[in-house]
């Protein structure tokens, strides 16, 4: 191919499996991290920092929040969290250490105690206007979770037990979670008018070792609002990115039924989650998007180690020269040197 496309382009026919001029690119990072390294590499915002590492990245979108006032603590759906230093101090994560609804035991308590989120929370009307902000980048907005907002709001431990023992309460606190996220999105697609590339119907179902609960389970409360979910996206011609931590080979035909056309981040290094295999079976489907792994190399291997690591990503998952976005596999964190991060797309473009 010779002419060359816009960082856009790029990644839209990566996802579409159609020819693409070089390998897409993208990046996660925390805040720690990013700002690392727009020091070290002489950025004075971000988007030098992708013009410097001459990256495809993803952008983002979405509406205002004009709700009822929130505690510095805690989210609009009420999960509060606590700032966890780590590294030396090199970084925060604000961590989960209170869910609205992990004492009720009750439907009725929880109608008489909790109020549910509302899209009339949110302010769409600058939506458009901020998609049409940087043409030449793809844009994703939207953000779906049941599973994962199901954890969050109720408590892992007893949200996983609601799911065994609790069918009635489970039924309900996922319903409720849907039914506002499917008016939001509602509000949010046609707010933009066309102009959404990406949104993400997406969960943790993963572990370091195997999926969190079973494919029954995840058919039983989550297959019908995924369904639901993916044609509301399809009907405005925005393509679906799903991102799925941990080792989920098992429900991988299952995601690609559905209709997902991403998948992120293949954590390939865990225990069934085999780049070929992968490719083999899904690559006609879906997009891979990730795989340099985040946990060892990125952050504590060799720059050779890097360079070995993206080769063996771009010998499977860009086989086909196509349906592939190569990115670390999750947010790259501080201590990450800047030489693997430079490493990482070096390797990228001229392997």
């Amino acid at each position: 191919m010779s002419k060359q496309m816009t960082h856009r382009e790029r990644i839209l026919a990566s996802i579409e499996h159609k020819p693409v001029d070089r390998i897409p690119t993208d990046y996660w990072g925390t805040t720690e991290a990013t700002l690392k390294f727009m020091k070290e590499l002489g950025a004075s915002n971000v988007m030098e920092l992708w013009e410097i590492l001459d990256i495809d990245k993803i952008l983002g979108a979405g509406p205002g929040y004009i709700g009822p006032a929130l505690d510095d603590s805690c989210d609009y759906w009420g999960v509060k969290y606590r700032a966890v230093s780590y590294a030396d101090n090199q970084g925060t994560y604000y961590e989960m250490c209170g869910h609205p609804l992990q004492q009720y035991e009750t439907i009725e308590e929880i109608e008489a105690n909790y109020a549910w989120p509302s899209a009339d929370w949110f302010d769409f009307s600058t939506v458009a206007e901020q998609c049409e902000r940087h043409p030449e980048h793809a844009i994703e907005a939207g953000y779906v979770a049941p599973f994962y907002m199901f954890n969050n709001i109720r408590g892992l431990e007893q949200s996983l037990m609601d799911l065994s023992v609790n069918e009635e309460f489970a039924f309900y606190i996922i319903d409720k979670i849907c039914s506002f996220l499917y008016d939001y999105h509602e509000r949010l697609f046609e707010s933009a008018k066309g102009k959404i590339d990406i949104t993400q119907v997406t969960d943790d179902f993963g572990t370091q070792t195997g999926l969190m609960i079973s494919i029954k389970m995840f058919e039983k409360y989550f297959e019908k609002h995924y369904r639901r979910f993916i044609k509301l996206a399809k009907d405005h011609g925005i393509k679906v990115f799903h991102h799925d931590d941990g080792s989920i080979m098992p429900i991988m035909p299952k995601l690609a039924k559905l209709g997902i056309d991403i998948l992120n981040p293949i954590q390939w290094h865990l225990p069934g989650m085999d780049l070929n295999r992968l490719k083999q079976g899904f690559g006609d489907k879906i997009c891979f998007h990730g795989g340099v792994d985040n946990q060892h190399v990125l952050p504590f291997g060799t720059v050779s180690e890097v360079e070995r690591e993206v080769a063996a990503c771009m010998d499977s998952l860009w086989s086909d020269r196509t349906g592939y976005i190569l990115a670390p596999c999750h947010n790259v964190q501080s201590i990450t040197p800047v030489e693997n991060l430079l490493a990482m797309y070096r390797t990228a473009y001229d392997y």
